[in-house]
This record gives C-alpha cells, sequence and structure tokens, in this order.
C-alpha cells in the first residue's frame, strides 16, 4: 500500500504514492498548512516536524527514513536563514514511508486562539517576591567585611529582614559588586520569601532606586493548550497574557497516548520534556514582548498542570500513571528554580512553584480549581466541571468535597468530528436551527454577525468558513434534538421523517447539512451521525463521573453547576444541559468560571498564603476513583440518550421542550414509528 501520513493536531489522514511531497497531501486532505511562494522553499511558512517511533493510538510505526533527506533547498535555506531542530520544509520532504507531521500553529493559515482569558477577580495580594531599597556601608580596611555581609546588615537594620538564612544565587552574587559601587552603595534588592523556606533569597540587585516593576508568570499547562498571564507582582494585575499549542500534541492528543508512547519509544518522556519546555520558553517571550519589558524581569512562575503534564514538565517518567494504582512521583508541591526546568527565557534566578496534585488523575490544575472557586466554603452544594479532553470534577460543599476525573477525549475540542477543528478564526462557535423551518444559522470566530444577517458574507470573506468547534459541535447536536431531527437515542432522522432537505443520506445514516460552501470553493459542513456518537461518548463520560460523586455524596440533585476551562467558558449553560453533559439543575444556576484553573495560579502568584491554603486542602479532598467504580459502567450507558435514558431532567423540561421523535425503526413521518409485525405461527 502507499504510505500512510496523519497530520496532527488535525487527525487528518490519507495514503500517498511514494515520493509526495508533504505539503501537495497536506492541501489534498485540507489540512491547514501555509504556503505564500508556492512551494518554492523561499517563504518557510510551510514547516512541519515530523514524529518518529511507535504511535500505538494511530496504529503506526514511522521509521527514520519516512520522509526524504535534506535537499538542497532545505540546506540553504537552513545556512542563510536557519530551521528549527527537527523542522522540514513541507514543500520540499517527501513521504516515503508512514509518517506522523505535526503543523505547528506559526504554519497555519488559521491560527489557533487559546481562549484562556484572564478572569477578573479581586485577589489579596501577598507576593513572595517584593523589591527593597536600601544603603549599603562602604568597605573600610579597618572592619574587614564582604559587601554580602554587610548587604545583609543593612537589610536587617534597615527592613528588619532576617538574613541569617539568605541564600544568594551564584549569578546574583556576581553582580553585587558592580551594583553597589554603580549605586554608590545605595541598592534595590528582590528578595523572595516563600511560605515554605526558612529564609529568604536574593534574586536580583539594581543600582540605586529601582522604580520599574517586578512580573511574575501564571501558568495553565493543559495537554491541549499553555496559557500564559504575565502580572504585576505588585498590584496583581494580569498585563499581557498569551496562550500556544501544547507542543506534545504530536506525541499523542489525549494524555495515556503520552503515556503510551513513553512507554514504547525509550527516551520519550525526555522528548515531550523538551517540547513542553520549549514552549513555555517561548511563551515567556511573547508575554514579555507584549508588556514590553524584558523576560529577565519575570522572577516568579507558577505552573499548574494535569499529573501526566506535571511529570514530564518535571523530567518524571508519566509511565506509573499508565497503570493502576496510578502512582504519581509526589504530589505535593514543588518548588524549585528556573534553572532546574531549563527555563531560560525568565530570570535565570527565579524561583518556580507548582501546586500541589489531589491524586493520580486529579492534578494541579484541579487543585487551582479548587482554589480559584473555593467549594471548600460553599453553603450550597456546588459541582465544578473542568471540561477538557481530561475533566476534572468537583462535588461539595464546606462539610465535604469529593473529586474525579473522567477521559472525555478530544470530542469536545473539536477532534474527531467531521469538519471539526480547534477554537479559530473561520470555525463555527454558535448554532441555532429554527424548529419550524429546520433551517440553521451560525456564528463563527472572528464575525459578530449571525449567517443570516446581511453582510454576514462580506465580513467573513477574509478567513472563510472552515469547519466547527467544539461549542459550535455542542450546539448544534442540542439544536438538533431541540428541533425534532435527532431522537433521544442520537439518531438523525432522514428528509421523510423530519421534513427537511437538509438531512442527506450518508451511507446507512444521514447527516444534517449545516453549510455548503463547495459554489464558492469552500467546504461542505455536516453534522454526522459519526459526530453523534464522538459527542455522545464524550459526554457520557463527564455525566457518568459527575454522577459516581453524586452517588457518594447520597445525593440526586445539585444547588448549583459551575463549568470551567477555557472550552467550558464557551459552553452554552441550555444545551449543556439538553446534551445531558452535566446533572440536571436550574439553568439560572449554572454559570461558566472561565479558566478557573488559570485564576488558580493567578492566585497561588500573587499570595503566599493561598498556597498555604491550597496545600492544606488538598489533603481533605476524597479522590474517587472512576476506573473501578463499579457503577460508572452503568451510568455512561443511560447517560447516552440525549439528555438521559432514565434522568427526568425536570427542570431542562421546565425550560425547553425536547420533541418525543424516535427514528430507530425507520418508519413515516416525523415521529419515525411504525408498528412491529408479528411472526407467524
Amino acid at each position: 500500500m502507499d504510505p500512510l501520513v496523519i497530520f496532527t493536531p488535525s487527525g487528518k489522514r490519507g495514503r500517498f504514492a511514494a515520493g509526495t511531497p508533504v505539503l501537495t497531501a497536506a492541501r489534498k486532505l485540507g489540512v491547514d498548512l501555509d504556503s505564500v511562494c508556492g512551494g518554492r522553499g523561499i517563504c518557510s511558512k510551510c514547516q512541519v516536524t515530523p514524529a518518529y517511533g511507535e504511535f500505538s493510538k494511530h496504529g503506526v510505526t514511522v521509521a527514520p527514513g519516512a520522509l526524504s533527506e535534506w535537499n538542497a533547498v532545505e540546506a540553504r535555506y537552513d545556512r542563510i536563514r536557519g530551521l528549527a531542530e527537527g523542522r522540514r520544509l513541507g514543500c520540499q520532504a517527501q513521504i516515503m514511508g508512514d509518517v506522523v507531521i505535526d503543523v505547528p500553529p506559526e504554519s497555519q493559515v488559521h491560527r489557533q486562539v487559546v481562549r484562556k482569558d484572564a478572569a477578573q477577580r479581586v485577589i489579596a495580594m501577598d507576593p513572595a517576591t517584593r523589591l527593597y531599597y536600601v544603603e549599603v556601608e562602604e568597605p573600610d580596611m579597618h572592619e574587614p567585611t564582604g559587601d554580602l555581609e554587610r548587604l545583609k546588615r543593612a537589610l536587617a537594620a534597615q527592613w528588619d529582614i532576617d538574613t541569617a538564612g539568605l541564600r544568594v544565587p551564584l549569578p546574583v552574587l556576581a553582580r553585587l559588586q558592580p551594583a553597589l559601587r554603580k549605586g554608590g552603595w545605595k541598592v534595590t534588592v528582590a528578595l523572595f520569601s516563600g511560605h515554605d523556606e526558612a529564609g529568604p533569597r536574593l534574586l536580583d540587585i539594581f543600582p540605586g532606586f529601582f522604580e520599574e516593576r517586578l512580573f511574575g508568570l501564571a501558568v495553565d499547562l493543559g495537554s491541549t493548550t499553555i496559557a500564559a498571564n504575565l502580572c504585576d507582582l505588585d498590584t496583581g494585575e494580569v498585563v499581557a497574557s498569551a496562550g500556544a499549542m501544547n507542543p506534545q500534541i504530536r506525541f499523542g492528543e489525549d494524555l495515556m497516548s503520552r503515556v503510551s508512547y513513553s512507554m514504547m519509544n525509550p527516551g520519550g518522556d525526555a522528548e515531550m520534556c523538551a517540547a513542553v519546555r520549549g514552549a513555555l520558553d517561548a511563551l515567556t517571550v511573547e508575554v514579555a514582548s507584549e508588556a514590553g519589558i524584558e523576560p529577565a524581569r519575570i522572577l516568579e512562575s507558577v505552573i499548574v498542570c494535569n499529573p501526566v503534564m506535571h511529570h514530564l514538565l518535571l523530567g518524571i517518567d508519566p509511565v506509573e500513571l499508565g497503570q493502576a494504582p496510578f502512582a504519581l512521583a509526589t504530589s505535593d508541591s514543588v518548588s524549585l528554580d528556573a534553572h532546574e526546568l531549563d527555563l531560560a527565557a525568565m530570570n535565570p534566578a527565579g524561583r518556580i512553584y507548582i501546586l500541589p496534585c489531589i491524586a493520580g488523575h486529579v492534578g494541579a490544575d484541579a487543585a487551582a480549581v479548587a482554589l480559584s472557586e473555593e467549594p471548600y466554603l460553599s453553603d450550597d452544594l456546588v459541582l465544578v466541571v473542568d471540561v477538557g479532553t481530561n475533566a476534572e470534577i468537583q462535588l461539595g460543599d464546606k462539610t465535604r468535597v469529593l473529586a474525579c476525573s473522567s477521559p472525555t477525549g478530544p470530542a469536545f475540542e473539536g477532534a474527531q468530528i467531521s469538519a471539526g477543528q480547534r477554537a479559530a478564526p473561520g470555525a463555527i462557535e454558535r448554532v441555532e436551527i429554527d424548529p419550524d423551518t429546520r433551517e440553521p444559522r451560525f456564528k463563527v470566530i472572528g464575525c459578530d454577525l449571525w449567517s443570516t444577517e446581511d453582510g454576514f458574507a462580506e465580513a467573513v470573506a477574509g478567513v472563510g468558513i472552515t469547519g466547527i468547534c467544539g461549542s459550535g459541535i455542542i450546539e448544534a447536536v442540542a439544536e438538533l434534538r431541540i428541533a425534532g431531527l435527532l431522537d433521544p437515542g442520537g439518531l438523525i432522522g432522514s428528509a421523510e421523517q423530519t421534513g427537511t432537505p437538509r438531512c442527506v443520506p450518508d451511507g446507512r445514516t444521514h447527516s444534517y447539512l449545516l453549510h455548503d460552501g463547495s459554489e464558492g470553493g469552500g467546504p461542505v459542513i455536516r453534522v454526522t451521525q459519526g459526530d453523534i456518537r464522538a459527542i455522545q461518548l464524550a459526554k457520557s463520560a463527564l455525566y457518568a463521573g459527575a454522577r459516581l460523586l453524586m452517588d457518594e455524596i447520597g445525593t440526586d440533585i445539585v444547588d448549583r453547576v459551575v463549568l470551567a476551562g477555557a472550552f467550558g467558558a464557551h459552553i452554552s449553560p441550555k444545551h449543556a444541559m439538553v446534551l445531558g453533559m452535566i446533572p440536571d439543575c436550574a439553568l439560572d444556576k449554572v454559570s461558566s468560571a472561565g479558566n478557573a484553573a488559570g485564576t488558580g495560579a493567578r492566585i497561588a502568584l500573587a499570595s503566599r498564603a493561598a498556597r498555604a491554603e491550597i496545600e492544606r486542602r488538598v489533603h481533605q479532598i476524597h479522590k474517587v476513583e472512576t476506573a473501578i467504580a463499579p457503577r460508572f459502567q452503568e451510568h455512561f450507558v443511560a447517560a447516552n440518550a440525549i439528555p438521559h435514558a432514565t434522568a427526568p431532567f425536570t427542570e431542562l423540561r421546565r425550560a425547553v421542550h425536547l420533541p418525543e421523535v424516535s427514528f430507530n425503526t425507520g418508519g413515516e413521518g416525523a415521529s419515525g414509528r411504525r408498528r412491529r409485525r408479528r411472526r407467524a405461527g
């Protein structure tokens, strides 16, 4: 057979004759790979990164010769302008064998919009790093003491700081004498005083009175996206934000795929570690540039992440997290120097703090959500759902908090969907279907108009209509159910059953035609039966996890629901409830917390007391393991129905009418029912 090429992060694949350029294959598959020079090897827009090794998720093993050798064009480009290690030019590299190709964000025509915005929140400032201006005695031949010793004495005398255990990194010590003399024995020092450390650390020193601000970085390191907020360490203000796709996607879209890659490829954990550390460095430079500061002014970073990302960031093989009992190398918080993680962009003496993990599959990101939303202080029974590739769920009040993780997979983020893509300009993000005409209208990212409004075509001409993202597919499926085009079992009816020609045959099933851009050379976007199934599996896992926690507490109802996460912030509560993603609840009691994990990271960055608080609280949160829970499968199967096979969803039905239709038998009419024939005899 011809070689198989698989593109990430889109997941698109196909077979092509040996010798086919990667750019040609990408264009034929509709992969978002840029090129300005028409494949002449001049513009470098089509840079890609091939991945080698065994990929059990894709069922392929990529050999070293999967792509052609470097040619003269690539060599010339690398010599003159430079190619990053591992990169190839898609227009020059030819497919010679089965291969997995990652298209980095900078090579995509429609670059990802990583929507993890900093939520507005009042934070009690108690930063670990502060500036202190001191006047130091000049050296005296009659009192032979070192400059550092006299600096310590000045800090103690002028600021009442116990400097007996003061630690000074060697690079900072090397700058001490020049700074003192340049400042006329007056200097400003940046001291870090950790909540869990015996003495302060000298992170930086500035001649004279230093009036500039110092900064810290709050990082939400997700399996799919990374978000960084640059914060003023004095005020807590977010001064710049940046997001990027996690480059580890090329090793596997979900966490277990990455664990599997590490198991099957010696040194795979080190590859993934280096990739994510490089991405953090790049984000650090990006936010510093946006704020107009030198990266060396970033003296602290707080990082939150799930357990697998936690281990891969720290350089720990995550193999134990891939098998019971899912043991962490450490569940405590981790404090270290930036250079220990090879993070070279921020101040080399800078400090890194990683929040504690709750359990083997409930990580520091869940702890950050708890710090942000404080379910342990709630009078109401609150369900907090951090929706992502792997959902973290917390349920509780001030008497007790439970937590679990549920493997929802990447469908909610547009992966495994026929026309799916991650949130980027041109992606359909909102959908409505008229229940009478069965006609749709939609919004795309980058345009405020609905598709039925005047001027829509002109407004989207620049970006086009390229696909459908996670929030769009959720609304589309829910709207199909509300309009009576989808039955509770998840079947799309035929045109005859539904009364609309938009329900078109698709093999042995039917699809709903959402947008036909074929006349203008654009894509045809349908909601297929396969898309419905992918959403059913994802939402069933989410609901089953929440239901397990409710069983543990002994309740059938929750008082309120909080949807967290970058994706959770864009989910419509009504459509989430129609799908049955979350347990029944009054719609006005369902709210969005935005990127709660990122908010928790900002709180920890701003407050030493908050760090101590969450370290205490995580030991009080009880983990429920979904992998071994006897009732998980039962809840999962019942949740396959839309919204649910047995739960009445009384609150939802008060707000939304759900038609009673059935298309399983293929009978006549909108109901799709027909009588069964009795067997003769």
